[in-house]
């Protein structure tokens, strides 16, 4: 069990580097080389495509980004956790966390009480509650939304650049294997191997993020978290559905969806810490 503790803490640190790495890269690559290289009009000083291009992905990287930062500004720790910490009765002692009493879970990576506790997210470093939940689900809502534009821009630089056809649903599958047997041979530039792996990783980053959005908004829905499915318990009180989701989104949801600002007060964090205890 230590050998595994020491395992979750180093992911704990590799993962956001690795998602602060995989920002920078997608930031360079689309405003020096995708944007220009595809919407490039010699005839025209200001080009409006680029300009409506790179102020779209600014504002689906900042939202991703803004997202991201809030989930970690707004943990999900419970403000009633002072006291000694009572193990439920049926506490398996997990690697990363206990059960304890009134559905609070203590997180042996955040070493926090946490209200709700959902799943603790390597990437942000902390765990997924009731407090930032929203922020969550919105980082992967961006985030996936960020992939997918970065992957159709990268299909398009290759098809501009390097004269590669996507018209054949085979070449997307066979493009990796082929351009690591290429680029060993010699045969194609660092820069088109490189870019073929970033498509590779923005497809599973896209793929993974909505996923998880489309899991937590059910959950989200039903009034249910992961650590409670996984333990197969079932909500005995189920409160509808739109206010479970107002309970996560806030009243001002619909702001929410396009700025990454708190929408949920500091009040309504109080009752739903009281509403478990």
């Amino acid at each position: 069990m230590y050998l595994k503790m020491i395992k979750l803490r180093l992911l704990n640190t590799i993962a956001p580097a690795y998602f602060f790495t995989a920002t920078t890269v997608t930031f360079a690559l689309q405003f020096y080389f995708f944007i220009p290289a595809i919407f490039e009009n010699p005839d025209a000083r200001i080009n409006s495509s680029t300009l409506l291009h790179g102020a779209f992905f600014l504002f689906l990287i900042l939202n991703a980004l803004g997202n991201y930062v809030m989930t970690i500004r707004f943990p999900a720790a419970s403000v009633q956790d002072a006291g000694p910490l009572v193990c439920s009765p049926r506490c398996t002692d997990r690697v990363d966390a206990h059960y304890l009493l009134n559905g609070r879970h203590f997180c042996k990576l955040c070493k926090k009480v946490i209200l709700r506790r959902d799943h603790h997210c390597f990437f942000t470093g902390n765990c997924i509650g009731n407090r930032n939940m929203r922020y969550f689900i919105m980082f992967c809502v961006y985030t996936s939304t960020t992939c997918l534009y970065c992957l159709v821009l990268g299909v398009a630089y290759l098809t501009v650049e390097y004269s590669i056809s996507f018209e054949n649903p085979l070449t997307f599958l066979t493009l990796l294997p082929l351009s690591v047997g290429y680029f060993f041979l010699g045969a194609i530039p660092g820069l088109q191997f490189f870019i073929v792996l970033m498509l590779y990783v923005w497809l599973g980053i896209g793929l993974t993020c909505a996923g998880f959005c489309c899991q937590q908004i059910l959950l989200v829905a039903r009034g249910q978290t992961w650590c409670q499915l996984r333990k197969g318990q079932v909500v005995q009180t189920r409160s509808p559905w739109r206010s479970n989701l107002s309970d996560v989104f806030g009243r001002q949801w619909v702001l929410g969806l396009f700025l990454p600002v708190q929408t949920v007060g500091r009040l309504q964090d109080h009752a739903a810490d009281k509403k478990e205890s």
